[in-house]
């Protein structure tokens, strides 16, 4: 197809869109969906949220079993702070959770790609208040049996992204043993398998 401008300008004007469209049309198109763990190990998921216009911030996140079975889940509100702050508590707190419930082969998911890539590698990073997120985990880790950290995207987190948002209309920290009535629909999509797909 040919298309023909009376002006330069006109010309200049459509390439941007077009260029746009040619960009997204060569992306590879991935399958995500949330993966059960091996038998004997536990999966937790973990999210932080934040308001953009408040900055007020909450967490949330689950644990499930082989069978994609509910264990515990939990959320809070933290007050003011930034998202990645919010990701880092989020995990501490599912940390240490697990391992009061005496969960001892973990597998650990989130969908902020930095958090993984700084906990895998155990990085030193600027901002004090992630560090000092950053050094409690890492003094919690070994008291695992065996524990691995992946990236998920976001449609494979929406659980505990779902539990983050509840989080920030709670006044006291909220931990569940029996799967919320809110996020249930989630639960059973989650373990069906339930496939979305992305363009990255």
């Amino acid at each position: 197809m040919v298309m023909v401008f009376s002006t330069y300008k006109s010309y200049k004007l459509a390439q941007g869109p077009i260029r746009a469209f040619v960009r997204n049309w060569h992306k590879e198109l991935i399958k995500v969906s949330w993966e059960k763990p091996e038998i004997g190990w536990t999966k937790l998921n973990f999210d932080g949220s934040c308001k953009c216009k408040t900055g007020k911030a909450s967490i949330g996140g689950v644990v499930r079993d082989h069978n994609a079975e509910f264990l515990l889940g939990y959320a809070e509100a933290i007050g003011r702070t930034n998202s990645t702050v919010a990701e880092f508590v989020a995990l501490q707190r599912g940390l240490e959770l697990v391992l009061e419930n005496g969960y001892k082969d973990l597998w650990l998911e989130g969908d902020c790609k930095t958090l993984v890539e700084i906990v895998a590698q155990r990085r030193h990073v600027k901002c004090d208040e992630v560090q000092k997120r950053v050094s409690c985990i890492n003094l919690i880790l070994p008291e695992f049996r065996n524990c691995f950290v992946t990236h998920v995207y976001r449609e494979g987190n929406r659980l505990a992204d779902k539990l983050a948002q509840i989080g920030h209309q709670l006044k006291r920290p909220q931990i569940w043993h029996v799967t919320p009535r809110e996020v249930l629909r989630v639960l059973n999509e989650d373990a069906s398998g339930k496939v979305f797909y992305r363009r990255i």
